[in-house]
């Protein structure tokens, strides 16, 4: 029996959720059935993701692309194509700009796009159009929340959207190569301190200027209170300036990219997610996943997530004070803050395995084949 085989095109394999859900999606579809590989617009950028493809066998070709425009993309996709000969395509981000005229051209296999933000945000104007034409030749738009859904209507008039929620080995995020107590005594952090975690790049989307404003508002006024941001991104230089202006620098640890997030949410008592706008952020099932109280501003499909009260705490967006009031709460309640850990966790082992969601993108390719 002929393998299926499937060609996952993304921009690069860096730390975002979009990069993760590729890399998931390859790993966990039945090898039996399928054979997958991989295009990254940019070369290799030396990340956990691209070792573990390595590791995996999962070969990826690496285009080089330059900063801004680059048309050599067009031949360089065009060329893989025609020598791989996919049964399925599927994009990712941005790239439907580079990959539609192949996609065009050939009709000797079907294209699936996940959009991974909500439509109005995902991509610029260029990138709307490019969408709009490849939505209408028939490339497959997959949404990964109910929020964004109703985006890809309002912005492309796209109906009978294929809804396919994100999935995350769940497993994973409950297993750790190291103690509770060893991590803080290793990365300087006593038994008694308790620290939040933000897990996200460092741009505006995520507005980890807000934790910091709320964490200083009232958290930061304890002895033991402690904020970890992991990530990195344009951002950083300017949110250290505004850690320094409020003389937080003892308590505000930029700990940068990081291979051992469970490990870090295991070491944690709360994750806390402040962006602006998301679709279905992989990093909130990570925590929940790992058994963390969350507190997260109701955006996107966020709400979608997080059952408010029980399995985490919603915020306005943008709200200063009443994410420094939900903070202090479960800094102050202990209790509350473990019961709404355990909850977290029992939703995430029912509803966010990977294996749900691989299930359902095997049979979107399936029936696209007949």
């Amino acid at each position: 029996m002929n393998k299926i085989k499937v060609l996952q095109i993304i921009p690069n394999f860096g730390y975002g959720g979009a990069e993760r859900l590729a890399v998931n999606l390859m790993r966990y579809l039945d090898k039996k059935k399928y054979e997958v590989r991989a295009i990254s617009l940019f070369g290799p950028l030396n990340t956990e993701l691209e070792y573990i493809l390595k590791n995996d066998n999962i070969p990826v070709y690496f285009l080089e692309k330059k900063k801004g425009f680059d048309p050599r993309m067009f031949f360089r996709i065009d060329r893989i194509i025609k020598s791989y000969r996919p049964h399925i395509i599927h994009t990712h981000r941005y790239v439907l700009k580079y990959a539609l005229p192949s996609l065009l051209f050939f009709k000797s296999f079907a294209t699936v796009h996940t959009v991974h933000n909500v439509a109005e945000k995902e991509v610029d104007i260029v990138g709307k159009l490019v969408h709009k034409v490849a939505f209408s030749f028939g490339v497959i738009p997959v949404s990964i929340s109910k929020i964004v859904s109703e985006s890809l209507t309002s912005v492309y008039g796209v109906k009978n959207i294929k809804l396919i929620l994100n999935g995350i080995p769940v497993d994973y995020y409950q297993k750790c190569n190291i103690k509770k107590e060893e991590w803080r005594e290793k990365e300087g952090f006593k038994k008694e301190d308790f620290l939040f975690v933000n897990i996200a790049r460092l741009v505006p989307q995520k507005n980890q200027l807000l934790i910091i404003e709320a964490f200083s508002k009232g958290p930061a006024k304890y002895h033991n209170s402690h904020l970890i941001i992991v990530g990195d991104g344009y951002n950083r230089e300017m949110l250290k300036k505004i850690v320094k202006m409020h003389s937080l620098e003892n308590k505000v640890h930029f700990l940068g990219i990081r291979d051992d997030i469970p490990d870090i949410l295991n070491a944690s008592d709360v994750f806390v997610l402040s962006s602006d706008w998301e679709g279905n952020p992989l990093s909130i099932m990570e925590a929940m996943a790992a058994g963390k109280a969350v507190i997260a501003t109701a955006v996107g499909g966020v709400p979608e997530l997080i059952q408010d009260n029980y399995t985490g705490i919603l915020v306005p967006p943008k709200d200063i004070e009443t994410l420094s009031k939900a903070m202090l709460m479960l800094m102050e309640s202990k209790n509350l803050c473990q019961k709404l850990g355990e909850k977290a966790k029992e939703i995430a082992k029912k509803e966010f395995d990977i294996i749900v969601m691989v299930k359902k993108y095997e049979k979107l390719y399936e029936n696209l084949l007949k």
